[in-house]
């Protein structure tokens, strides 16, 4: 008896239903049923047409990526049950809608039509996750897009609406609505036209559209394999080979492909990431009941660059907001930014101009506080100043509605402080957007010590809305991602203290895959912001006691060197391109003798990165140990959206289990003795020595 595939009849046409929620993810009892379902269609007669379809939101998302971690796929294959479908007597119509991604479109492929709803998104993203297409897709999908729009799909790994599908000749109908009745007609008109059936894998590949040199071209295109190309590049070659060999030797050679792949490091940090964001968004202790407040409305306080984009996330979701400002022309200008931002993506064409309207409809502006009185959510965004939020949200306290859900955007103060001075802390809780806001994916939310559960599934619930990868923090200085990143600029700075320069610091950095060097970094953010960080917590008295702590950010503070902004930081600035400023050398060298740091002539890339990486892990470490965050690969999911940290090395906490516990202690005890540990910079945490302990055990 079925349990996830169940078949209709409907006269001759025979309906074949997939029930395997929540997204009809193509498992091994999928398959073994669905294999089942179509040799039983095939050796009946009377069925003149299979129409394929799922219940539920969405058609098959995706392949069981757990069965990854297996030495091989389990029986029966993907491609038995596609072989199973191209072997019918009569048309197979997949009937699609939600999302049809990976495993599922190689699915629909096998089918001889396809119908979609309009809302439709179809993609093959194995390549996020460091794999190819293994069963069929880097062969059938150029034969009917084209090799360059397969390839392009393939190797970008982002879906294609339901329009664009049919322009590449994916999909054969799209509809608005009445899908199953339109795939059932189309399956009749192909039952009375009486036309030989479209295989897909024995149409043939038009090799004349392919320009010489093009697959070179491609392959030079993509990021080198030790940047995280390996699979890019592989369904180039895939492709590419499949213009030579015959479909069934295509297969294995993808299928060599795929495994290939499966087994690299970098998709195992891939599929850990995958893994990751989904239980990030899983909160310890509520239970299976979650009760949510409404959020329907948005108001933002203060309209500079993180405010408007801030209110941006929740325009570009159809939620209406209101920024709020103290003077005309800060709202003004605000205002502002938001249509420049807009109209440079309709510029570009990621909306059109229609929607860059729709959207500036949805901000209004005010000067009063009273205006955002009856918001469901008010989230202030003022700059990083403790007197200035706590006053703030002193008066959202008062004004606000009953329920309304309080948060501040800050991205270090003290979250309990500010809920007591709202005087609704139960009601209050952390939403750390990331600069750009309407382009960064991360957002912390950060529960203080009273934030209700309600607010939390709440805030994270809305977070998916908005198109967030949200994680939960507790409360302490910088959170998860800016308390960890201090390790790693104290190490950066000392480097530069001792000898090294800027470019040098972050040639290193970004050759181990960081997105940008951290000299790189505070120059683009403003080395005034950074220093007024620094400053804060030393005023708040939360800084070693060490005189020479990043002392180097607040000396260029100190003169004016604010970075791009100023055109010169780290590094001097010719526009935008950095130029490496011999002055950066003699200030260093004046700070190190003023702080007896001893100078040396040479400093390899390897010490940069360990003594920038191990604080960094570190520091995760004790996170973990405080509670401050759940899960080791929350604290991942915020480096890699939040910080740059390369998505192939899967994030500090995975790094820490490639690296091994035993080594990085080691490694934690050699620069404690070579560079001293007064202040414990190097004072390895609970967390890593009880790792240690336990392998030990283990073995």
């Amino acid at each position: 008896m079925y349990s996830l595939v169940h078949v209709k009849r409907q006269g001759s046409i025979l309906g074949i239903e997939i029930d395997n929620p929540p997204v009809n993810v193509f498992s091994q009892q999928v398959r073994f049923e669905l294999r089942e379902a179509f040799i039983a269609a095939a050796a009946d007669s009377a069925v003149e047409a299979v129409v394929l379809f799922c219940v539920g939101k969405t058609f098959v998302a995706g392949a069981d990526i757990s069965e990854f971690d297996l030495d091989s796929i389990p029986q029966p294959d993907p491609n038995d049950v596609f072989e199973a479908i191209e072997a019918m007597h009569c048309p197979v119509i997949a009937a699609l809608h939600g999302s049809v991604l990976g495993g599922g479109l190689e699915l629909a492929l096998a089918c001889h039509y396809r119908v979609a709803l309009a809302s439709t998104r179809l993609g093959l993203p194995e390549v996020t996750l460091g794999v190819i297409p293994g069963a069929g897709g880097t062969q059938r999908l150029p034969r009917l897009a084209g090799v360059e729009a397969a390839l392009d799909i393939m190797t970008n790994g982002a879906p294609v609406s339901a329009q664009r599908a049919y322009e590449l000749g994916i999909v054969d109908i799209v509809v608005e609505d009445e899908l199953f009745a339109a795939a059932f007609d189309l399956a009749r008109a192909v039952i009375e036209s009486a036309k030989p059936l479209r295989v897909v894998s024995t149409m043939p590949l038009d090799k004349r559209q392919i320009p010489e040199g093009f697959f070179d071209r491609c392959r030079n295109s993509l990021p080198k394999v030790d940047r995280g190309g390996r699979a890019a590049r592989e369904i180039v070659d895939c492709v590419e080979t499949g213009l030579t060999l015959p479909f069934g030797a295509a297969l294995e050679r993808e299928r060599t492909a795929f495994n290939l792949c499966k087994n690299s490091s970098e998709s195992v940090a891939l599929r850990h990431l995958f893994f990751a964001e989904r239980e990030a968004a899983r909160i310890p202790g509520l239970g299976s009941t979650k009760v949510e407040r409404r959020i329907e409305t948005v108001g933002v306080i203060g309209a500079g660059t993180m405010g408007s984009g801030i209110a941006m996330n929740f325009a570009n979701a159809g939620i209406p907001v209101m920024l709020v400002e103290t003077n005309d022309q800060a709202l003004k200008r605000g205002l502002s930014l938001v249509r420049k931002s807009y109209e440079a993506s309709a510029a570009k064409g990621r909306i059109t101009l229609e929607q860059v309207e729709k959207r500036m409809a949805l901000i209004d502006g005010s000067l009063a506080y009273a205006d955002i009185a009856d918001r469901d959510l008010v989230i202030e965004a003022a700059f990083e100043n403790m007197e200035v939020k706590q006053t703030i949200c002193r008066q959202l306290g008062e004004i606000c509605k009953a329920g309304t859900i309080i948060a501040t955007n800050t991205s270090s103060l003290d979250v309990n402080v500010l809920a007591s001075a709202s005087g609704r802390p139960t009601d209050f809780v952390g939403m750390h957007f990331f600069s750009p806001a309407n382009v960064m994916k991360l957002l912390e939310v950060v529960r203080g010590d009273k934030t209700s559960s309600q607010v939390i599934t709440s805030v994270m619930t809305l977070a998916k809305k908005i198109g967030k990868v949200s994680v939960i923090s507790g409360v302490c200085y910088g959170f998860i991602g800016n308390r960890m990143l201090e390790g790693y600029l104290r190490e950066a700075e000392f480097l530069l203290l001792e000898g090294a320069n800027p470019l040098q610091i972050d040639r290193a950095i970004e050759g181990m895959g960081m997105a940008m060097g951290p000299c790189r970094m505070i120059d683009m953010a403003g080395v005034d912001v950074a220093a007024k960080v620094v400053l804060e917590r030393q005023r708040a008295g939360g800084l070693p006691d060490d005189p020479a702590y990043r002392s180097v950010v607040r000396e260029l503070f100190a003169r004016g060197r604010f970075g791009q902004k100023t055109s010169i930081g780290y590094y001097r600035y010719d526009g935008r391109t950095a130029i490496d400023d011999p002055e950066l050398g003699a200030l260093c060298a004046e700070l190190a003798e003023r702080h007896g740091i001893v100078r040396r002539s040479a400093i390899s890339d390897e010490e940069i990165v360990e003594r920038c990486m191990l604080p960094l892990i570190n520091e995760g470490a004790r996170i973990l140990d405080e509670g401050i965050a759940y899960r080791a690969g929350d604290v991942d999911v915020v480096w890699v959206n939040g910080y740059g940290f390369p998505a192939y090395k899967g994030g500090p906490m995975h790094m820490a289990d490639v690296m091994g516990t035993h080594t990085i202690l080691s490694r934690l005890s050699h620069f404690a003795t070579s560079r001293g540990n007064e202040y414990g910079y190097w004072t390895a945490s609970d967390w890593l020595t009880r790792r240690a302990r336990a392998t030990n055990v283990a073995s």
